[in-house]
Parts: structure tokens; C-alpha cells; sequence
């Protein structure tokens, strides 16, 4: 993906990011990611009053990702209020990798990189797979 396309996915985080619910943290947060298809999906962070059940911008997106179809991401980028590059937290790393796997690409506070790099060794769909085909046992 090109400079500019990045740029593009950038400007859909920075867009959904003014639509952000964040009245007790002030912090609102905007993420955008590419599909495998070509659409983009996006995602803001929304509030509660019971702090606990806050969704994260990434909640939201991977919501719209499948509410529009679904398919796997390939590209993603989250920003703050400000519009800064900004990183998932880890609960959202965990579900970035499970709706786009290893080789999702993130644009981070220092780069691109991909999920692989941003998270090591992760736990994912192909673990758990792996558990119920060892318990199915021999055919």
C-alpha cells in the first residue's frame, strides 16, 4: 500500500474519531482499517457511564467489519483527538490479529509494521482449532 493510501486510511480514523463518545475520558479515538476486498471499515471508542463496558474504536470497527459483510483485514491505523498516530491497546491487538492474523499491517507510533511484530507469538483461531482437533482424537 502507497504513502497516500495510508494517508486516505488515516483521514477515515481522523473523520470517525469527531464522532467519538468520550465524555468521562475526553479522549476520543478513531480507527480505520482496509479489507481484503478493498472497503474500509472504521470504528470510534464509545463511552458508559460504567467505565468497564467502554467499546473501543477497534470494537467498532471489527463490528462493521462483519455487520458489512466481513473478509480479513490487511491495513490499519487508530488516532487520538489529536489525530496522532496513537497504538491498540492489547485487548485490541488480540482482536486486530483475529480478524486480520499475522500479517495485518499497522501503522504505529513507530511505523508500519505487522501484527506479527506487534504482537509476538499471539494466541488466535488457529490454537484453539488445533485444541479440538487434538480432543476429537484419531478417525
Amino acid at each position: 500500500m502507497e504513502q497516500r493510501d495510508w494517508d486516505e486510511l488515516k483521514q477515515a480514523a481522523v473523520e470517525v474519531m469527531g464522532r467519538a463518545y468520550a465524555p468521562y475520558s475526553h479522549y476520543p479515538v478513531g480507527a480505520a482499517a482496509r479489507v481484503d476486498d478493498g472497503r474500509t471499515v472504521v470504528g470510534c471508542n464509545v463511552e458508559n457511564a460504567a467505565y468497564g463496558v467502554v467499546l473501543c474504536a477497534e470494537c467498532g470497527l471489527v463490528s462493521q467489519l462483519h455487520a458489512s459483510g466481513g473478509g480479513r483485514l490487511t491495513h490499519f491505523v487508530c488516532v487520538n483527538g489529536d489525530g496522532e498516530v496513537i497504538m491498540p491497546c492489547g485487548r485490541c491487538r488480540q482482536l486486530l490479529f483475529e480478524h486480520g492474523g499475522r500479517d495485518l499491517l499497522l501503522w504505529t507510533v513507530s511505523g508500519v509494521k505487522p501484527m506479527s511484530e506487534v504482537l509476538p507469538d499471539a494466541f488466535g483461531p488457529d490454537d484453539l482449532a488445533r485444541v479440538a482437533t487434538d480432543e476429537a482424537g484419531p478417525s
